[in-house]
């Protein structure tokens, strides 16, 4: 035998059991209330939600969002490589780190005898410790200057301006004498 599919069909009735459609009755003063709300609100533009107001942006400030600006943390590497390239400061950057490694891209011989000075308009001044060192060097400017272009990108060093050793000055003491030719026979 089949089981009984719900309760009425196995007999017990429960109190909570609604009543068919056709033997609902309702309460009269509730429904006509309700009808004339529903009147009232059909002639009626639907209910807004009220807007939030927002607070007024200071100095252009933007609004959070879900995709990345900006102003979400950035990587050192991408913000140092902006702050160079907005204020012009590549070109010295990388001049200067070819300068750090000045033994390696002239060889260590050469390097030991002649030190980078400065870079200012596309010249590298390029000091010696000797005036035959100076020589040398002069010759292997043109070589010098490929090799820097490679390095640092074509047309950044047009001319290397090599200086020989510091001479002592002798416009300098008590003893000086204005318009004098220097120490030419004091040696002797």
């Amino acid at each position: 035998m089949s089981e009984p599919r719900n309760s009425s069909e196995s007999g017990f009735e429960s109190e909570a059991a609604p009543e068919p459609p056709g033997e609902i009755e309702h309460d009269k003063q509730g429904l006509d209330l309700a009808k004339s709300l529903a009147g009232r609100l059909k002639g009626m533009s639907p209910v807004k939600p009220a807007k939030r107001r927002r607070r007024p942006r200071i100095d252009g400030a933007q609004i959070s969002s879900a995709r990345p600006d900006d102003r979400d943390p950035q990587k050192l590497t991408t913000t140092l490589g902006r702050l160079m390239r907005d204020q012009g400061w590549e070109v010295d950057v990388a001049v200067h780190g070819v300068m750090a490694r000045w033994p390696a891209i002239v060889g260590p011989e050469m390097a030991e005898h002649c030190k980078p000075e400065s870079y200012q308009d596309t010249e590298l001044t390029v000091r010696t410790d000797s005036t035959a060192w100076a020589t040398q060097l002069k010759m292997l400017a043109p070589d010098l200057v490929r090799r820097l272009n490679a390095e640092l990108g074509e047309g950044t060093v047009t001319r290397v301006n090599v200086q020989g050793p510091h001479a002592p000055s002798w416009r300098k003491g008590p003893r000086t004498i204005r318009g004098g030719r220097g120490p030419r026979d004091t040696y002797g």
